[in-house]
């Protein structure tokens, strides 16, 4: 593996990242505390190599500029600026709501968490997008 393999790992991890938030509201939903705690923790360990592997990319290889024009352009950085300042949110968002889980505060983790939730989602699946676009539908 060398520094160009790191964007469809990143991406691959996000995707990973998503599946696991999502089976891990499924689970709660359904009751399943454990469950719903394992995998909310893999989703943390997911997004946290995400988060690694994303720093030595961009570290060793700098921005990449989207190559589209028109519209497309348009649309990839509107997503791109979505992402990015709820990426930075989460983050706080997430330490918070994990927290308040390990105080065993669940009255606050599920307010905070109605709101971690959907936003790391989004954060995890405009990723995958933003990957698709930027290194596959629009590679130079």
């Amino acid at each position: 593996m060398n520094i160009s393999d790191l964007p469809a790992l990143n991406a691959g991890l996000n995707a990973l990242s998503g599946s696991l938030l999502g089976v891990g509201y499924a689970m709660i939903r359904r009751g399943r505390v454990r469950a719903h705690k394992a995998f909310m923790l893999a989703a943390v360990g997911v997004s946290t190599l995400f988060l690694a592997s994303y720093v030595v990319y961009h570290y060793h290889a700098g921005s990449t500029r989207f190559p589209g024009t028109g519209w497309v352009r348009t649309l990839y950085l509107l997503i791109l600026v979505t992402h990015a300042v709820l990426a930075a949110a989460v983050v706080p968002l997430a330490a918070v709501t994990l927290v308040r889980a390990w105080r065993e505060d669940f009255g606050a983790h599920r307010r905070i968490a109605r709101w971690t939730l959907p936003i790391w989602f989004y954060v995890s699946v405009t990723g995958v997008i933003i990957y698709v676009m930027l290194y596959q539908l629009y590679a130079q």
